[in-house]
C-alpha cells in the first residue's frame, strides 16, 4: 500500500512551475531597469565630468577627449531610448494572452525532425534574457518564429541556407501549463 502523497503538494509544485516561468519576466524587467539606472548615472554624473575636463584642456577641435566624451554620451542616449522600449514592451505583455495550446513565450517545446526522426527540445525566451542555456532560443531567433504559434501535430518549417527543415511539434507545455512530473524527485 502506497502512503498517501502530500496534501496540496501538486498545486504547490505547479505554483512554483508557473512562477518561475512569470519570474523570467520580472527578472529581465529588473535585468534592464538597473542597466537604465547605471546608464543614467553616467549620463547625468560621469559624462558631464569628463566633458567638463576636456573642455578645460583647450582647444576642442583637436581634443579627442572631447570628442570620445560626446560619442559615448550619443552612445549612452541611444541605448537608453532603445531600454526604455524594451521596458515598456515588457511592461504591456499580458500572460494572461499567451496562448493555452501554441507555442509562444515560456513554452517548452519537442520537435521531431521529419527528415531524420530525431527529437530536440527548446524553450523559448526573450532575446534579452538573463542567461541563456541549451535548448534556450528566443522568439526572434529563426527557429523561434518557425515554432511560435504553432500546436502540436503541426510541421514547422525551418528554412536553413542549405536545406528546409520540417520540425513537427510532439510536446508541447506553456507557461500555463502543470510541470509536476518534471520537477517530483
Amino acid at each position: 500500500m502506497r502512503p498517501a502523497p502530500l496534501a496540496g503538494r501538486s498545486s504547490f509544485v505547479v505554483a512554483s512551475a508557473q512562477l518561475a516561468r512569470m519570474d523570467m519576466l520580472e527578472e529581465l524587467k529588473q535585468k534592464l531597469g538597473e542597466e537604465v539606472e547605471k546608464l543614467q548615472y553616467e549620463l547625468n554624473v560621469t559624462l558631464p565630468q569628463e566633458i567638463r575636463k576636456a573642455v578645460e584642456l583647450g582647444d576642442l577641435r583637436e581634443n579627442s577627449e572631447y570628442k570620445a566624451a560626446l560619442e559615448r554620451q550619443q552612445f549612452v542616449q541611444a541605448r537608453l531610448g532603445q531600454l526604455r522600449q524594451r521596458l515598456s514592451k515588457l511592461s504591456s505583455i499580458d500572460p494572461a494572452q499567451i496562448p493555452n495550446d501554441r507555442v509562444g513565450l515560456g513554452s517548452k517545446v519537442v520537435v521531431q525532425d521529419e527528415k531524420s526522426g530525431t527529437r530536440e527540445t527548446y524553450y523559448l525566451v526573450f532575446g534579452d534574457a538573463l542567461e541563456f542555456e541549451e535548448g534556450h532560443v528566443t522568439m526572434a531567433s529563426p527557429i523561434g518564429r518557425a515554432l511560435l504559434g504553432k500546436a502540436v501535430g503541426e510541421v514547422a518549417y525551418l528554412k536553413l541556407p542549405t536545406m528546409l527543415r520540417q520540425l513537427k511539434v510532439v510536446d508541447l507545455r506553456t507557461i500555463h501549463d502543470d510541470d509536476s512530473d518534471e520537477n517530483v524527485d
